[in-house]
């Protein structure tokens, strides 16, 4: 070093001194150490990526992550299958196929205002003969109406016993659009297309 060449008393001549450099030395070691790291992996997707990712998901419910991912390469917009996915399971949104199932506790819930059901059920006389009672039920009210009581149920009774169910239906009150039956004979496509739920073929 130069300063082996000179004499100690002449060391005052340097403009730093030995502690001075091996100061700068640490730092510059230390500053390589802490400088930021790249992060890995794909970048972080835009907000308004993102905001259309989800209004494709919401407003087409059977799409699936690459359909998606098609729609929005249409758009010039590229985005990995995964990453969609990732998107749409952060904000609660699952696969297509969940996004569209229909439990029947949702269904019913939903369209209760219009759905009736109706059956049979069967009353023993002191004598023990056997009466056969007609009903519906409204499901979001769960008003039960009585239609008839008979003996002998058969197709033309229940016809019109629902005839008069529907003649008799308070004013204001919703039409119903579903029925619930089961396969009994007596219900006839007559007799369920007279009923209050008016649409042949429900069951």
């Amino acid at each position: 070093m130069l300063s082996g060449a000179l004499p100690r008393w002449r060391w005052s001549s340097f403009l730093v001194t030995p502690d001075t450099i091996l100061r700068w030395h640490r730092r510059l070691v230390a500053r390589k150490w802490t400088q930021a790291q790249r992060r890995g992996g794909r970048p972080a997707l835009a907000d308004h990526v993102i905001a259309l990712i989800l209004r494709l998901a919401r407003e087409n419910p059977r799409w699936g992550y690459r359909r998606i991912q098609g729609e929005l390469k249409k758009l010039g917009i590229s985005v990995s299958a995964t990453s969609i996915r990732t998107v749409l399971l952060g904000n609660g949104l699952q696969p297509a196929p969940l996004r569209v199932s229909v439990t029947w506790r949702a269904f019913l819930r939903a369209q209760a205002s219009a759905i009736v059901a109706t059956d049979f059920f069967t009353v023993e006389t002191v004598r023990l003969k056997t009466l056969y009672v007609l009903f519906f039920i409204e499901l979001h009210t769960r008003q039960v109406r009585l239609a008839g009581v008979t003996r002998r149920p058969n197709g033309p009774w229940v016809v019109q016993r629902a005839r008069e169910l529907s003649m008799e239906r308070p004013e204001g009150m919703t039409t119903p659009r579903f029925l619930i039956r089961d396969r009994d004979s007596k219900f006839t496509r007559s007799s369920m297309m007279c009923s209050p739920a008016t649409p042949p073929g429900s069951s």
